[in-house]
């Protein structure tokens, strides 16, 4: 593990590469039915840079169909995110969503609407989209290739700060992603993608590259 994550830091560190940074995050979860409709979901969550974990959150949440294509969803996080001076800091955030998804002949289209509210964060050093109040809008695409254990999944996510500030309220980060979903036999599921994150208006933060790999068990 530890020689994966230095010849990915090594890659993206080089000269060409030396206004960007990268990071590995991990995600293994869990998911079950209550009742009709009604599903409970569990993960943990770690985000590696070159330093070790910069952020650690166990997150649960319970998610209800109201239609064929339209599903809501709340979630609570614990954060414990590392600061400047190497210090873990905790925070909470609760998540609520909104995932609309269609598809017509093998192609798959969805959008996720996030409003995401965080209460007793401990010196934040400054505005951070990933866990202060934001929007986020989320379109995704995926292809169900036939005969094949493969779907493609492209990604964007904007991210709208409502504080009154400086610079905002007004659109603070974009991501963008590809990857592909793994169908396996049974309750297991294997996805994995890479992703670019830039923040607007901030130009002394990097462009950031995520490798992200996540596992998941179905009850």
């Amino acid at each position: 593990m530890r020689k994966a994550l230095f010849i990915f830091f090594l890659f993206i560190s080089a000269n060409s590469f030396s206004q960007h940074y990268g990071m590995l995050w991990t995600e293994i979860g869990a998911e079950g039915k209550i009742i009709k409709r009604l599903k409970w979901n569990a993960d943990i969550n770690t985000r590696f840079d070159l330093t070790g974990v910069r952020t650690f959150f166990p997150q649960a949440g319970v998610s209800y169909k109201i239609t064929k294509w339209l599903k809501g969803s709340v979630e609570y996080r614990f954060i414990l995110d590392k600061n400047r001076y190497g210090n873990f800091k905790s925070s909470n955030r609760l998540n609520f969503n909104l995932a609309f998804k269609e598809n017509k002949k093998r192609f798959y289209y969805g959008l996720r609407l996030r409003y995401q509210y965080a209460f007793n964060r401990i010196s934040a050093d400054a505005y951070d989209a990933d866990f202060d109040q934001a929007f986020r809008i989320k379109p995704a695409f995926e292809y169900d290739i036939d005969n094949s254990i493969f779907t493609p999944v492209v990604s964007a996510e904007f991210f709208y700060n409502p504080a009154f500030g400086p610079t905002s309220p007004g659109f603070s980060k974009m991501r963008l992603a590809a990857g592909a979903k793994l169908e396996l036999d049974g309750p297991h599921s294997v996805s994995f993608k890479y992703q670019l994150d830039k923040r607007f208006r901030d130009f002394e933060r990097d462009l950031r590259h995520v490798i992200s790999l996540s596992y998941g068990f179905k009850f």
